[in-house]
């Protein structure tokens, strides 16, 4: 156990505390629990014991004679005292004959007394009696609080007293010496330490002053031998530094330089001295298995008669410049071709021979290779432009394909959004005519046989009358389907530039999308005003949400059930609408959000996903519809895609639309797939 670190005062504080408090407390304790004992014994044991002795001798009458009466006048006598807690008194069977019980007491610290009770020295019963010491106790605490509350101030004036005396005697005039050492320690030796008692404090300040005195006489002489020999130093240390300066200077530059080198001996055997790092990179050795051998002992020329021929010209000229040789690196490793330079130098009465060496084999090889490239590059070439012509030409097919079957699976999702709709109402249509053919069959049998009644007929013209109301009703909610169906149909096959109702619009291709949706667990809400009207291309704009619908239906809810997509709208400024479509699914990875737009970009590649979903919901936002389109989404968060669409189109698409009216109708197609 690590014992806590104290300073001086607290060190005191502590121990006047611990040296006052131990032994008061061990006092205090064996006192009152001397009192307490005593109190004890002439308060509870005591009385207990002549009340059993009295209700012992006075009970045993009552209860032999059953005078329960007389029993309990005695119990509640010795009740009177606040002490007694209970009495039971019972019989020789053990049946309470009489008790009381003083239920505002509810200390434990109880005593209790058990007497046999006697009566012609025959047993006939038995007395409880109980007596609590919780009234001793109390007073004992008011009397432990008072002791504690004047030991505490008698404590607290001591440790006022003896921090007054240690402040003024000692803490204070030890600050004083703390003071004097620091300033002593960061070479202050001008001011001297004085002190008027003369106290052991008083002894210690005046050896501090002499130590003072001794030391500012021997720095002041110190000073003098420095300042002289730093004089010396200093001229020392030039003359190495400049020495060292060049030594340096040349090894960084021979070891930095990019190029391969070596310096060798010019006369005998040319034994190597040093080389750089490049050289052992490049001949892929180390330094001490080089420095003082010769070219021919290490082993990197490939060609004796190479080397001879450089040592030739070498002597000639005294520098060789272009000399080109094959030459050997590591056991392991290919020759290398080199172009080796050098010149002869004189360092004092030494010839030294520095050499330069570059790598020009991958050079020599592309010098090669361009040789043999030149004469097929533009056959090459040619082929190459082929290759990529054809290529393209594929992608756009691909491309288009995929946007016509993109389109004919949106209209084949829209016959079957019509195919579903209509089969109620035609049905219903079906089983009404059906019905009055057969009442109208019956009818004619009736007449030809019996006769018609008056009551017969009227039943009759009622069924007749009730079958038509819901033949006709059929048949006109068909009819508006078909009008509703045919108008979709004409805006997603076309570019006409219409005015027409965003929340009407809407509407009219989410009924389309009713079966698509009703094979899910999904749902769509709109939050469309019924104020806003367009004067724009219905086509592209509900081809653009159909794709966005199926979008979030493939990807974003994967494994989850009940998915949610939310299509809102409103006015912004500039006669802008947004368009909001939103979903709460599985959102999009960070690393995905600025691919979403690129065409074969999906995540779904042969489960459902064509990669053009969203990049034609680009094109015809960015083109047919003149606005623009931006994607926030978080990952678990869902997404939502914000539509900006003018709410009436520029007229640059009224001119488009006048020079594409007279076209086919299948170029027209064409060009909305290409969007």
């Amino acid at each position: 156990m690590r014992w806590p670190s104290f300073n001086l005062r607290q060190t005191l504080i502590v121990g006047t505390v611990i040296g006052m408090l131990l032994p008061a407390l061990l006092l205090m304790f064996f006192q009152l629990n001397h009192k307490f004992e005593k109190d004890v014994d002439l308060r509870i044991r005591a009385p207990m014991s002549q009340y059993a002795d009295v209700l012992s001798r006075g009970l045993g009458a009552s209860i032999w004679n059953m005078d329960n009466k007389v029993a309990q006048d005695l119990i509640d006598a010795v009740m009177r005292n606040p002490d007694v807690v209970s009495i039971t008194v019972s019989n020789e069977y053990g049946d309470v004959f009489a008790s009381k019980h003083n239920s505002a007491i509810t200390d434990k610290a109880m005593l209790r007394e058990t007497r046999e009770i006697f009566y012609n020295e025959a047993r006939i019963g038995q007395l409880v009696l109980e007596l609590t010491t919780a009234r001793i106790e109390r007073e004992l605490w008011s009397e432990l609080f008072s002791l504690a509350a004047s030991l505490a101030a008698q404590v607290l004036f001591s440790i006022g007293f003896i921090w007054f005396l240690f402040e003024r005697r000692l803490v204070q005039p030890l600050l004083a010496l703390q003071a004097a050492a620091l300033r002593l320690a960061r070479g202050d030796l001008k001011q001297a330490l004085h002190w008027n008692r003369l106290d052991e404090i008083g002894s210690l300040a005046s050896g501090l002053d002499s130590m003072r005195s001794d030391l500012a006489k021997l720095i002041a002489e110190g000073e003098q031998k420095t300042a002289s020999l730093q004089i010396e130093l200093l001229e020392r240390k030039r003359v190495e530094q400049a020495l060292s300066l060049s030594q340096e200077k040349f090894s960084a530059i021979f070891d930095a330089s990019p190029v391969a080198m070596s310096v060798s001996r010019y006369h005998g055997e040319h034994e190597v001295l040093e080389v750089n790092n490049a050289w052992c990179q490049l001949f892929q050795r180390e330094r001490r298995g080089v420095v003082g051998k010769n070219g021919s002992q290490i082993g990197v020329w490939t060609e004796a008669n190479d080397r001879q021929r450089f040592i030739e010209t070498l002597i000639r000229d005294d520098a060789v410049s272009g000399f080109s040789a094959w030459l050997k690196t590591s056991e392991l490793a290919s020759d290398i071709l080199c172009e080796i330079s050098g010149k002869v130098i004189r360092l004092g009465e030494q010839k030294m021979l520095i050499l330069a060496f570059e790598d020009i084999t991958s050079k020599h090889q592309y010098e090669s290779n361009i040789l043999a490239l030149n004469s097929s590059l533009e056959q090459r070439v040619s082929e190459r432009t082929q290759e990529l012509s054809k290529a393209l030409e594929r992608l756009t097919v691909t491309q288009s394909e995929l946007a016509r079957a993109e389109k004919m699976s949106a209209l084949g999702s829209l016959v079957a959004g019509i195919s579903h709709e209509l089969n109620t109402p035609i049905g219903n249509s079906l089983t009404v005519a059906s019905t009055l053919q057969d009442h109208t069959k019956n009818m004619a049998t009736e007449m030809a046989g019996k006769g018609l009644t008056r009551s017969r007929l009227d039943a009759y013209i009622k069924e007749n009358r009730d079958g038509t109301a819901i033949l006709t009703r059929s048949l006109h909610h068909a009819a508006e389907l078909i009008t509703s169906f045919k108008q979709v149909a004409v805006d997603q096959t076309s570019e006409h530039r219409r005015s027409f109702n965003l929340h009407a619009t809407t509407a009219e291709i989410l009924l389309t999308l009713g079966p698509s949706l009703r094979k899910t667990n999904h749902s769509v809400e709109t939050d469309i005003p019924d104020d806003i009207v367009m004067e724009s291309y219905p086509g592209p704009l509900g081809q653009v949400i159909n794709n966005l619908i199926r979008n979030a239906l493939i990807h974003a809810f994967e494994g989850r059930q009940n998915g949610l997509i939310s299509i809102s709208a409103k006015r912004k400024e500039s006669d802008q609408i947004e368009l909001r479509v939103c979903d709460d699914g599985v959102g999009i990875a960070a690393e995905n959000l600025a691919r979403v737009f690129d065409p074969f970009f999906t995540t779904k590649l042969g489960q459902g996903g064509s990669g053009l979903g969203l990049n034609i919901v680009y094109n015809l936002v960015t083109t047919a519809l003149h606005g623009s389109i931006s994607l926030d989404s978080e990952l678990g968060h869902g997404c939502c895609f914000s539509l900006s669409l003018p709410r009436v189109a520029p007229n640059a698409a009224n001119n488009s639309d006048n020079n594409s009216g007279n076209k086919r109708d299948d170029k027209s197609e064409n060009k909305n797939e290409n969007n």
